[in-house]
Parts: structure tokens; sequence; C-alpha cells
């Protein structure tokens, strides 16, 4: 059964000596475990077929599921006429998406694509809950109902207790379908062509569209399988444990599903099942034995990263060349031949001065709750920036970040409010403890990569939001008490006001811009891009992989973490919900959407989805964060700061042309340059100098050395036609 089976195996042993629970808890564990699995099953099918993570797969299923609940509780139609016109309108859903959304990334990088499914899933909630408004206003008669009733009855009655649940005909109709789901996808897959071509589509694309397999048709049929299996799933769920509200299954769902999924290596559906089923004992037994339910998330981190580290190497290896989750492009600097130039120089210079100006003048014209909320922005532009060290440089998938500002939070509160220390100890301290956290959470990123190693870091995150920094954990006793003071800064710099401790968050972030600009200028920084373009290369130069990784992890968690003791005092106390595992795929979202390469970028990212948060209404909120975050990412595929870079290369391109500069890293091939300024017959003469230089320098040292008197050089146009003398070849 493979070493993840095993695995289990020894968990649910352990959970008979550690939770011993009734077998009616066990039983419910199964049923709420196969509905997890339901939504493990279209991720694993999104994924083999476009190498991605959906984290929209279980709102996929909102729209249809609500509407389906609304015709029974509010039109009053039977079980079994709702439940297939809720199919109906779930394939017709997951038809449009993909061919709306989905194809327009259809070359963008995985990861873009990864987190337009985060927009997806926004879009999907904010819809779900506008339903019922919307069926209200266009059929008063029928829909009357603002809410619907988060219970519906099951269509027969049954009833079978085991001590001590009672199952009634949901629970039933549950088990049946789930059962009904795993023969129907085994089948499909193994007998019919549809199956079949969605295996070979997914194992290679572009062989399978070669051998004439409607690659994109297919890709159709995914999703709506995928949307089908959603709306199921979130039904099913509905008629047991009742319909969410304001949100749809939220992170601990997906982090089990996802669980459930790389534990069957996105591949066998009887392993995803077995692995969502045991998790779900293992939740239930636990929430009966213990009546804690903030002891699931630790044990199930654990659980997670047991298994997978018992998984075999070469296949965790496999799969991560196969997602290949790395798509991080460098920032091209200004070229050498124009970086000492006046008005390159004095450009540069008063584009920072305007900024610092407007970040310094900023608390003068908004209110001091406005500036609270700026300096929050702020806060979590320097975690963006982490992210950009660990992800975008190292090249280590992060899904967890806002788990270490969580960490630093709780040890820079708890040093000032506990042991009386200054704010400056206390946020070295914090950021140093985040440093060893991150490393240790780093340690197994050396055999876990990729897909696994984002799971790993998002179950990290919601253990630490639901149970280390929680109220109700172990560390209940450590954490920060009562209202946290700004006392002065060594004594004599006042940071009370809202004003004071913007400038000590504004100057945090300028030290830490600093301090990763030296990063990437330094040898460390450059082996960090080595190793995240080409680890086997690098390490064919003796460079040290683990090394590497471990650095990125421990200054990521530096900066994190300080971040984090910033913002405890920031908010003046120690709450769980901003650092939540939600907020970690938001912080992922700003670091992707502004060039996951780029610090200017991150921070841009987080001014957006930040600002959006804190400074727009709710709808408009709404709009940026769902289909505006999708216009983003199909409009700028290179992220928002890709915007600053082309503005940037735009200036500098006129520069070169004015000065007669040759500047071969701005324009891609010379022979292109006559399009750039087509119709400019003064900026056409110089380009076609440049592409002279351009062949003299291909040349090389013989057109250098040519000696004297053998007559001028071919035009370029001759030189690059001309066979080349003794070869008959051209060049």
């Amino acid at each position: 059964m493979g070493g993840g089976i095993l695995a289990l195996a020894a968990v649910v042993v352990v959970q008979r000596q550690l939770w011993p629970a009734p077998l009616g808890i066990l039983v419910q564990g199964v049923v709420i475990g196969g509905l997890t699995a339901l939504i493990a099953f279209g991720i694993a099918l999104v994924y083999r077929a476009n190498r991605i993570v959906n984290f929209a797969q279980g709102d996929l299923g909102a729209v249809p599921t609500m509407a389906a609940v609304l015709l029974i509780v509010s039109a009053g139609l039977p079980y079994f006429v709702a439940l297939p016109l809720g199919i109906v309108l779930a394939i017709g859903l997951g038809a449009v998406i993909e061919f709306l959304i989905i194809r327009r990334f259809a070359h963008a990088p995985r990861l873009i694509l990864t987190v337009a499914t985060l927009g997806i899933a926004q879009l999907m909630a904010g819809l779900s809950l506008a339903l019922p408004a919307i069926l209200r206003n266009a059929f008063p008669d029928t829909f009357d109902a603002e809410t619907p009733s988060q219970f519906f009855p099951a269509p027969f009655e049954f009833e079978l207790e085991i001590y001590p649940v009672i199952f009634r005909g949901n629970d039933l109709i549950a088990v049946i379908a789930v059962f009904l789901v795993i023969i129907g996808l085994a089948a499909f897959f193994r007998f019919s062509r549809i199956g079949i071509a969605v295996r070979a589509s997914a194992e290679n694309g572009d062989r399978a569209m070669l051998l004439g397999v409607p690659v994109k048709r297919i890709q159709t049929i995914v999703w709506v399988i995928a949307t089908t299996l959603a709306f199921l799933a979130m039904f099913l769920r509905a008629g047991i444990i009742g319909i969410p509200l304001g949100q749809v299954l939220g992170p601990a769902i997906l982090i089990r599903a996802l669980a459930a999924c790389v534990i069957g290596r996105m591949e066998s559906f009887s392993r995803i099942f077995l692995a969502a089923a045991a998790l779900g004992v293992i939740e239930q037994a636990i929430q009966w034995e213990t009546r804690q339910a903030s002891l699931v998330s630790p044990i199930l981190f654990v659980v997670v990263m047991v298994t997978l580290l018992l998984q075999r190497r070469g296949m965790l290896a496999r799969t991560e060349e196969q997602s290949h989750w790395q798509a991080a492009g460098d920032v091209r600097p200004i070229p050498p031949e124009l970086v000492h130039l006046p008005e390159v120089k004095w450009a540069v210079r008063g584009v920072l001065a305007l900024l610092a100006l407007f970040a310094v003048a900023l608390p003068a014209f908004i209110p001091e709750s406005r500036v609270n909320l700026a300096g929050g922005v702020l806060i979590f532009a320097m975690v963006a920036v982490s992210l950009v060290v660990l992800t975008g440089w190292a090249g280590q998938v992060s899904l967890g970040q806002v788990a270490f500002l969580g960490i630093g939070a709780a040890v820079a509160g708890s040093i000032t409010s506990r042991l009386g220390w200054d704010l400056l100890i206390a946020l070295l301290i914090a950021g140093v403890v985040g440093s060893v956290m991150a490393v240790v959470i780093g340690l197994p990123a050396l055999r876990i990569r990729g897909l696994f190693l984002a799971v790993t870091t998002l179950a990290f995150a919601q253990a630490t939001a639901l149970y280390f920094i929680s109220r109700s954990g172990a560390f209940a006793g450590l954490l920060p008490v009562g209202r946290l003071e700004r006392n002065p800064l060594a004594g004599i710099v006042p940071i009370r006001s809202e004003t004071q401790y913007y400038y000590l968050i504004l100057a945090s972030l300028v030290g830490v811009l600093a301090m990763v600009r030296q990063l990437r200028r330094s040898r460390v920084g450059r082996v960090m891009v080595g190793i995240r373009e080409n680890e086997r290369g690098a390490q064919a130069y003796g460079i040290n992989a683990m090394r590497a990784k471990l650095t990125g992890f421990a200054i990521s968690g530096f900066i994190a973490s300080l971040a984090g003791g910033l913002y405890v005092h920031q908010q003046r106390a120690l709450d769980i919900n901003p650092y939540a595992a939600t907020e970690s795929l938001s912080v992922f979202t700003m670091v992707v959407i502004g060039g996951l390469g780029s610090v200017p970028g991150a921070i841009l990212g987080a001014v957006y989805v930040q600002g959006a948060k804190h400074f727009l209404p709710s709808q408009m909120s709404f709009f940026a964060g769902g289909l505006g975050l999708l216009l983003v990412l199909v409009a700028l595929p290179g992220g928002l700061g890709s915007l600053i870079y082309k503005a940037r290369d735009a200036y500098l391109r006129q520069i070169a042309t004015r000065r007669k500069v040759m500047v071969p890293s701005l324009f891609a091939d010379a022979r292109d340059l006559d399009s750039v300024v087509s119709g400019r017959d003064k900026g056409m003469a110089f380009l076609r100098d440049m592409a002279d230089q351009m062949d003299a320098r291909r040349a090389g040292a013989t057109a250098v050395a040519k000696p004297p008197g053998e007559g001028d050089p071919p035009e370029p146009d001759e030189a690059i036609d001309a066979p080349a003398a003794g070869t008959g070849r051209t060049r």
C-alpha cells in the first residue's frame, strides 16, 4: 500500500491508544472524511490536468449548493428534483469557469494560475452569499427568505443509532454517494475513452495534443467533474452538518483535503479516500476524548509531516519535477552602460525622494485611525518581502508565512508585557526566535518539496493560529497579557501615538529593504538564486544546497517575526484572527500579483491587497479581491511590479537612443529594432548602427584583429547571408 498508508495505519493505532472513542464516533469520522475525500478528488483531478493546486475547489460548489438548498427550503421542490438541478448547474458553472478564466492562463506560470484560483474562490463565495437576495428580487413569490435554512430534511425516514451518534437519512445518502463516486471515477478513468484521454493529457499535454487528443476539451471535462464533486461534497455536507454562512468550507477542510491528496500522491483515488477517512477518524476521536478542537490542527500537522517524510524520496522528487512550481524571474538591474549617467542617477534619486516624501507626509493628510491602517499595510509589506526571499529567491514554496508573523507577535508581546523589556530588544529576540523556527520547519524541505512543502507549511500555519498562539493551547501561559503598552524606545524615543508608531514601522521597513538589497547582491543571494534555477548544476560547482535553503528560511523567518513583533504592539493585543491560515494565502497572493522575484512588486502587491481591504468600501473591496484579482493577473502575468520595470526600461531606451549608447540588454535582438522606431528616420539610422555593432561583436576577435588591407567588412545583411569561407555553410 506504500509508506503513506502504512503511516496512516500506524496513526490510527496510536489514536486507539491515545484517544479511544466509541464506534459511533469513528463511523461519523469516516462519513465526514468521505465528504472531505470528494473535495480531495477534485483537487487531485485539477492538479493532474493543470499541475496546480485549486484553492477554489470547495468554493466551486457554493453557488449550485446554495441554489439547490433554496429550491428545497424556499421553493419546496422535492430532494431528488433539486439534486439533479444542482448537478446540472454545477456542470454548466464548471464549463464556464474553465472557458472564461482558466484558458486565459493557459501559458501563464503555474503560480499565477494557482493564485487565480484564490480569486475564483472569493468570486464564488461572494456569488453564493448574494444568490438568496438575487432570487428573492427576481422571484419574490417563490424565494422569500433572505438567508436559507442551514439544514434541510432527508427525503426519507431513516434512523440508526451507533452510540453515541444517531445516523439519519442524509448520513446514509452521503455514504452511498461517496461509494458510488469512487466506483464511477475508477471506471471512468479506466474504461472510457474520455477518461483515458484525461490521463494521457495529464501525463504529457503536448504529446497528447500531437497524438490528436483534444487537450482543451479534456481540461473542460476535468473542471466540470471537479465542480460537480465540489457540489456533491457541499450539498451532502449541508444535509449532515448544515450549510456554512459567510464562508464555504474554510481553510481547515481545505488543509485536510490537501493532506489527503499529498498522502495519496495525487494519483490513487482509493489512497486519497483512505487518507481522508483516517484523518476524519482522528479528528472526531480527538474532539470526543479531549473536548478540545484546537488539538486537531497540530496533530494533523504532525501526521502530514511524518507521512510525507516516510514517502519514498524518488516519488517526492518525481512529483516535484512534474509540478515545477518555481516561476520567479529575476528583475533586470539598470544596465552598467547607463547606470552612471546623470539623467539616470537623478531620475532614480528623484523617484526615491518622492516615495519617501509621500510615506513621511502621509500621516499629515489622513485621520489617526487611518494612520494605524497604513502602518498595518507596511507591516504586511515586510511579510511579503520575507516571502520574496524564501520563495522568489530561494525557490521554497511556502503557504504559511503568516505563522512566523504570529510567532514573532507572541514572543515580542510576551517579552514587553511580562518582562517589561524595551521594544527594540523584544523585536530582535522575536526575529531570532522566528529565524530558528523557520529553520526547524525548513529542515523537511531538504526532502519535501514543491506542493508537498506548500501543504506542510499551510498545515503549520493552521496549527500555529489555532494552537501555538491560542489562549486554549499549551503555551497560553507564555502569551502576552493585558493591553500592550508602547513605552519609549530606549527610554527616549516616544512611540505612543499612532503617528509616532507609524514612523517606527516605516523605519523598520526601510531597514528590511536595505538588508535584502545587500543580501541579493551578496554571494549568499546569488547562491540562493542559483539553487532555485538549477540545484544539481549548482551542487556540481561545490555549492551546499542545504545551507542555501536553510539560509533562505532563516532570513525570511527573521523578517516575518520582526514584523509580527511590530504588529502585535500596533494592535495592542494578541488576537489569532490576523494570523489565520487564510492570511497566509493572502500574503502569497500579494507576492505573486506583485511579482514573485521583485521586492518593489511585493510592496506594491501588499498595498493593493491590504489597501483594498482597509481603505475601500466592502463592495469595492470584494471587487478588488475577487474579480479584480483575476483581471490583474490576466492583464499583467508578470505582476504589478512589471509595470514599474516596463516604464523604467522605456525611459532607459530613450536615453540610450539619445546618447547613442549600445545597450544590448535593453534590446533583445538588434535585427528587430527597425520595428521599434518604425517611421522615425533618425532613430532608424541609429538602430542600424547598433545592429552593425552587434554583428561586429558576434564576429569576435576575427573581425577586430583583421589584417589591414583586406578591405572593409561586409554589410551586416551580406555578412549573414554569405557562406563562410572554406566551409560552404552560412553563419
